[in-house]
């Protein structure tokens, strides 16, 4: 019944913080959009052919998680570069590495991986297929 994920939503106590992250350390882009109920600008983060669309704690619209949370999920990302890359962009950034690089089991085989928090505290994965 279900092919794959289109987006999910990340609530963010640090607005600013979160965009940066996102954008200056991930890469990924930051786009606009009109939606929810009722419809509002909102924010996301786009990478490949998904997104993350952002609440921010306490202007969460509706529908929503029951409990919007920041710093509740732990997300694991597929990189489009050589971890060594990736970490030489954290270093680079001054962004910590919390553990890694590590192999653990992704969804369609091993991978090898970084974790970092973003500034919520939310659980970043970093991952490279191996082969």
């Amino acid at each position: 019944m279900i092919d794959h994920l289109d987006h999910l939503v990340l609530t963010t106590a640090k607005e600013a913080a979160c965009i940066d992250f996102y954008t200056r350390v991930l890469g990924m882009q930051l786009e606009s959009f009109i939606g929810g109920t009722p419809p509002v600008e909102r924010k996301a983060f786009r990478f490949g052919n998904q997104k993350i669309n952002l609440h921010i704690k306490g202007k969460e619209f509706e529908p929503k998680a029951d409990i919007p949370t920041p710093g509740s999920l732990d997300l694991c990302f597929i990189a489009d570069r050589p971890l060594n890359e990736v970490m030489a962009k954290l270093n680079q950034v001054q962004w910590p590495i919390i553990e890694g690089p590590v192999i653990r089991t992704g969804a369609t085989q091993k991978i090898n991986s970084v974790y970092v928090r973003d500034p919520d505290q939310n659980l970043i994965e970093i991952s490279e297929l191996t082969t």
